[in-house]
């Protein structure tokens, strides 16, 4: 299966989610919020505002105690006495507009767009967040008097939390997918998902009745290769498939398979004609995944009006950050690809003229340890994200940097280089949720931890990075 390129059956199954192949909570029961949808629906549609979410997951566990890097004289022979052969060069650092109590930081040297971005206001910094059921203390952590996330240090298992920000459960829908359950009628177009993604199927967008529509980053829709093509085996293959999915089921199974099949040919159908003439962009894309995905989400975002829609989220997983081994190297190189792509796709946006209408966020499953494994880190906790984009209160740093010392001088430092976050995924994402239109009210649905970190009757912001207004 594949279009315009050779695409191989495997990734074809990767990538076309459209259809739903194999999704795992089509049948989970359904959100009971259809008026809160419908008003939201109404809301947004009579305004004609527009908002974007674009979820960058950096896969594998992003060291980011190397991205973001005390400089002032105290903090940094704190972070290199730990940090030991993995410690940049304090004059390899960038600096950034930012000081508090006389700390001063800088960035990694491969991120010097990152900076610039973060100078000028459209970039901050939300410190040492991670998976938490409710605050936690080194105490409470070393008793076990406190509930802690399942399988911490764990990929599979913290990759999946961030997704569903639902730490304490192993669960198989994600809190954009229920986004787009909840906000569903936002949409004028219910053919194609509020969520696309730019790497195949995923947790984060599954909902219980939404899933996500697969784009590939260099040939958008794919489609079934040989569908609607003239060719006779082909002829034979697209009249097989239209039987299929025209076809009355009694059988649910069937029936989901065949109408999510049919969605899938239809978005084709809607997309194709706006992705194929993309806009010329006056700063280009570099030729590599990560940019290409963000290139086809900038024309997915160009072609908003033509496609019908006030709400979307994209995903995209930039993996590889693994880093057992030969760190410093790795980072250079991924850094470099990483600081480039959000470079272009601000450009893209702002020639674009939707800055303001969209929002950029990082996730990775955890940080490392701070302490070197020789060459290398190890899976950890607390992490560093950034969040791009016009509503970002810009050009600050959220949360508490922490200390980097070892040992009991820390009350975070858990051994090994290993920190207890002090913001909770929870306030992160619901953030970012009541940007988009939940209300907070709703807030407990999407993360029913919410109430241990956030009053959603305050009317104050969670943590604060992003101007609600």
């Amino acid at each position: 299966m594949g279009t315009k390129n050779n695409i191989s059956r495997r990734q074809f199954l990767g990538q076309a989610s459209c259809a739903a192949v194999g999704s795992t909570s089509i049948f989970n029961t359904l959100f009971n919020l259809k008026s809160i949808s419908s008003f939201l629906g109404q809301s947004t549609t009579a305004t004609g505002d527009y908002k974007a979410l674009v979820c960058l997951l950096n896969a594998g566990g992003l060291d980011s105690f190397n991205m973001l890097v005390r400089k002032d004289t105290s903090g940094y022979n704190e972070y290199a006495a730990t940090r030991s052969n993995l410690a940049l060069a304090r004059s390899s650092l960038l600096d950034i507009n930012y000081t508090i109590d006389g700390k001063t930081f800088g960035l990694h040297p491969a991120l010097p767009r990152m900076r610039t971005m973060f100078n000028t206001g459209k970039l901050s910094f939300v410190s040492n967040v991670g998976t938490l059921i409710q605050p936690t203390t080194k105490t409470q952590f070393y008793n076990g008097s406190v509930p802690l996330p399942l399988g911490l240090y764990s990929h599979s298992d913290q990759v999946l939390h961030w997704q569903t920000g639902i730490p304490d459960q192993r669960l198989a829908t994600g809190w954009a997918g229920k986004i787009a359950d909840l906000l569903s009628s936002a949409n004028q177009n219910q053919t194609v998902s509020m969520n696309i993604s730019l790497s195949g199927s995923n947790v984060f967008q599954t909902g219980n009745n939404s899933v996500e529509f697969s784009l590939h980053p260099e040939n958008g829709a794919l489609g079934i290769n040989g569908f609607n093509n003239d060719w006779i085996y082909n002829t034979l293959k697209t009249n097989a498939i239209n039987g299929m999915v025209n076809g009355t089921y009694q059988d649910v199974f069937k029936k989901t398979y065949v109408e999510k099949v049919k969605k899938g040919i239809d978005g084709k159908a809607i997309l194709s004609p706006i992705l194929d003439n993309p806009p010329v962009y006056n700063v280009p894309f570099s030729d590599n995944d990560l940019s290409k995905s963000f290139r086809m989400i900038a024309n997915t975002i160009a072609g908003r009006e033509q496609l019908g829609v006030t709400r979307q989220i994209f995903f995209v997983e930039f993996g590889g950050w693994d880093h057992h081994d030969e760190l410093l190297q790795n980072q250079i190189e991924m850094f470099t690809v990483l600081d480039n792509a959000l470079y272009e796709f601000d450009a893209a946006l702002s020639q674009l003229n939707v800055n303001d209408c969209v929002t950029t966020f990082s996730l990775s499953e955890f940080a490392r340890t701070l302490t070197s494994n020789g060459n290398g880190t190890d899976h950890a906790w607390g992490s560093n994200v950034f969040v791009l984009g016009g509503p970002v209160n810009g050009t600050q740093l959220y949360g508490q940097f922490p200390s980097l010392v070892l040992g009991n001088a820390n009350p975070l430092e858990i051994g090994g280089g290993v920190l207890i976050p002090t913001v909770s995924t929870d306030a992160y994402f619901a953030e970012i949720a009541m940007w988009f239109g939940v209300p907070a009210s709703e807030l407990s649905t999407l993360f029913p931890n919410i109430g241990h970190f956030y009053d959603t009757g305050s009317g104050d912001n969670p943590i604060g990075f992003l101007d609600l207004n």
